[in-house]
């Protein structure tokens, strides 16, 4: 069965403008094209373009991308370079989440920061002693 550019498009929740731009930038090697120049997809191009969506996500250019689908579409020579590429994608995404935790604890104490604001009718909640009684009830 094949597939075309609209059907996986919305397979993967990305844009007909989106798959036929890795293509240009030859990310689709895979691809099959009709006798018109319209591309067939098949089943087994959702996993490549998942992997595809998957590296973008971590942050990896349009290139490096492009250097893993050469290594893949040259065998089984490039096994090494394949791990090589995803353990150090793996690195640098562990990175990231570690950032992003971060960020969302600081984002999470500025909810709480504003909620409390609110429930008080003031910032100055914050700035202001108050007693402990009526700082731990605006606190649950």
């Amino acid at each position: 069965m094949t597939y075309t550019i609209s059907q996986i498009a919305r397979k993967l929740d990305v844009t007909a403008h989106t798959l036929r731009f890795y293509d240009k930038k030859g990310l689709l090697p895979f691809v099959r094209k009709s006798e018109n120049g319209t591309r067939l997809f098949k089943e087994s191009d959702l996993e490549w373009l998942a992997i595809i969506e998957c590296l973008k996500r971590t942050g990896m250019q349009l290139k490096s991308i492009k250097q893993y689908i050469d290594w893949c579409m040259e065998g089984d020579t490039t096994i090494q370079q394949r791990l090589t590429m995803f353990q150090e994608r793996k690195t640098e995404t562990e990175r990231q989440i570690k950032v992003l935790r971060k960020a969302l604890e600081k984002i999470k104490y500025k909810c709480r920061y504003y909620e409390i604001a609110l429930a008080a009718g003031t910032i100055q909640v914050h700035e202001q002693p108050l007693k402990q009684t009526a700082l731990e009830s605006l606190h649950k």
